[in-house]
């Protein structure tokens, strides 16, 4: 069992002694050491003089300054003492920080307008607290989350995966992103039949399984893969680069029209494919009050920005939904004005 020494005790262990003991001790000097911790130079020799009286040895001959036996003894006690102080405090400094930062993974444009409105909302009602945004790729549909780089995060489609739990957001049709000189550009609306015989931007073999079948309509296709393009993705961005050269297609919810306006690309909505879902994602069981009043915010705030409703209402999801009513969010939910949301 750890315990302190009598005398620590009835006199405390104070770290600036220590601190001016190290200094002096280093730079052979109490003028010196007392320059190096922007101190007087007697309160150097003061800190080292109680030092000495509570050890009850001398630590330093005086002419020249230099350590005694007892003082090179002590030396590696002192710098252990001191260097397990600032391990403490940095790693309190880091556990204060996290209980008091809400991270916030992002896939392309998120849940729409939603994104944004949640996180305006979050902020208006925790201003102490520290939010970060962090993009993720197509790659880290649940990666993100499981590695804990993030605590909440906006993907598609929906997770399916025990470990992760959903909150459905946004309900929307399904559009095909293809070159603005393509023969299907000119056309008002698609059919799967349509796009299915398109080269689709190849994601990398690590992609999370739902969202491949979900960019490649993989259902539609009878869980065959698509005709691959030259290019690889992993960002909307790469997508809409490969697509305006011509070199293959991509597809994704009706809200990416409107945040994503490429030039050489046109987008054009795919009728009969299955409307699917944006959602946000947090880890299953997390009971962080933060991660808990951002799903509250979210949930509450989505009719608002509701894309509309499959053909059957339906939410087919796999994974861990979380199946309590909607109104069933964090008390603090309901409280942001409606000018801290938008519309």
């Amino acid at each position: 069992m750890a315990y302190l020494a009598p005398w620590a005790y009835r006199r405390g262990v104070d770290l600036r002694r220590l601190a001016s003991f190290l200094a002096v001790a280093e730079e052979g000097h109490f003028g010196r050491a007392a320059a190096r911790l922007f101190l007087s130079p007697p309160a150097v020799t003061a800190h080292v003089q109680q030092l000495e009286r509570e050890l009850g040895v001398p630590l330093f001959e005086r002419a020249p300054v230099r350590l005694t036996p007892a003082g090179h003894r002590f030396l590696g006690h002192a710098r252990g003492l001191v260097d397990a102080a600032n391990a403490a405090i940095t790693d309190m400094a880091d556990l204060a920080e996290h209980t008091d930062t809400l991270r916030v993974g992002v896939m392309g444009h998120g849940s729409a307008e939603l994104t944004p409105a949640a996180i305006a909302a979050f902020r208006h009602l925790r201003p102490h607290v520290r939010l970060t945004l962090e993009a993720l790729t197509f790659t880290e549909h649940t990666s993100a989350l499981l590695e804990h780089r993030v605590d909440v995060a906006f993907v598609r489609p929906a997770v399916t995966d025990e470990r992760i739990t959903v909150d459905v957001l946004t309900t929307e049709a399904r559009i095909v992103v293809i070159p603005a000189h393509s023969e299907l550009a000119a056309a008002d609306e698609l059919h799967l039949a349509d796009v299915l015989d398109l080269p689709f931007v190849a994601l990398p073999p690590h992609t999370p399984r739902p969202f491949t079948d979900y960019l490649y309509f993989t259902e539609a296709r009878g869980g065959e893969a698509p005709r691959p393009g030259p290019d690889h993705a992993v960002t909307p961005q790469e997508v809409l680069m490969s697509v305006a050269a011509g070199r293959g297609a991509g597809s994704a919810l009706s809200s990416f029209a409107r945040f994503y306006r490429w030039p050489g690309t046109v987008c054009v909505p795919v009728v009969d494919a299955p409307w699917d879902h944006s959602v946000l994602a947090t880890r299953t069981g997390d009971r962080d009050p933060h991660v808990q009043l951002f799903r509250g915010l979210a949930r509450s705030l989505a009719p608002r920005f509701a894309s509309g409703a499959g053909p059957s209402g339906a939410h087919p999801l796999g994974g861990q939904q979380d199946g309590r009513d909607q109104r069933d969010h964090h008390a603090d939910a309901g409280a942001a004005p409606d000018g801290a949301v938008g519309d």
